[in-house]
């Protein structure tokens, strides 16, 4: 019985809603790199667990798994910012491939190719995807992109503030709106691919099968994707 203090019984919360973490956590590995240890996620939005159960107030009306799915969920963000778990050289490499695509689809007037994303990047197409494929663990939002040290913020278009995360981006009308307009000018296999894994929650390997490529192929798309949205985004 949950109570206006509380779960009573921490045991027992675990018990019944372990299954509950341990799907969130596996549906957020879906977009992170292998590096990314799942049991140190899985530890904690545990603790996100046992916080929602001690604050918990029957009288907000929200059902129990609602409002600690939300708190699981922060915890685990809260634990990759910490961990910072996007090594820097990684997203470097991001930015270089963001401002390729801004540069080329001004001069182009259309979604730059990777052939010639790659040639304005000075380096051969295979290397170019090896960049993509290492960056697999792109987001849309990082922690970063609200205190960008030596450079403008990304999202200083959007007015948020340095104590905003990327839950509360993601939630916002107007990035949502600029997000949906932005994935409508992808091109349409990477828009196709995004359908896919966001909207269907089909994981690399299922959309590999439908798209008739290998996983590691969908895991360059989806790098490349994310790149063209968040240069879409930044309003270059």
């Amino acid at each position: 019985m949950y109570t206006a203090s509380g779960l009573s019984d921490k045991e027992q919360c675990i018990k019944e809603y372990a299954p509950l973490v341990k799907r969130i956590a596996h549906h957020l590995m879906l977009r992170l790199p292998s590096s990314i240890v799942v049991d140190d996620l899985i530890q904690a939005g545990m603790m996100g667990l046992l916080e929602a159960a001690g604050r918990y107030d029957e009288l907000r009306g929200a059902q129990f798994e609602t409002y600690a799915s939300q708190r699981i969920r922060g915890s685990m963000l809260d634990e990759l910012r910490q961990a910072d778990w996007m090594p820097r050289s990684l997203r470097r490499d991001m930015r270089r491939i963001e401002a390729a695509i801004s540069k080329l689809q001004q001069r182009l007037g259309k979604p730059p190719s990777e052939a010639e994303l790659a040639q304005e990047l000075g380096m051969p197409l295979t290397e170019y995807q090896h960049m993509l494929f290492t960056s697999r663990g792109a987001q849309l939002v990082y922690y970063e992109d609200f205190h960008s040290e030596g450079e403008e913020d990304f999202f200083e278009r959007y007015d948020f503030d340095s104590d905003a995360n990327p839950l509360e981006v993601l939630q916002d009308e107007r990035f949502r709106g600029a997000l949906i307009q932005a994935i409508a000018n992808l091109p349409e296999r990477e828009r196709m691919l995004m359908g896919m894994h966001y909207e269907q929650d089909m994981n690399l390997r299922e959309i590999g099968e439908v798209m008739g490529v290998s996983e590691s192929r969908v895991c360059q798309l989806h790098s490349q994707a994310v790149a063209r949205l968040r240069s879409s985004l930044k309003g270059h």
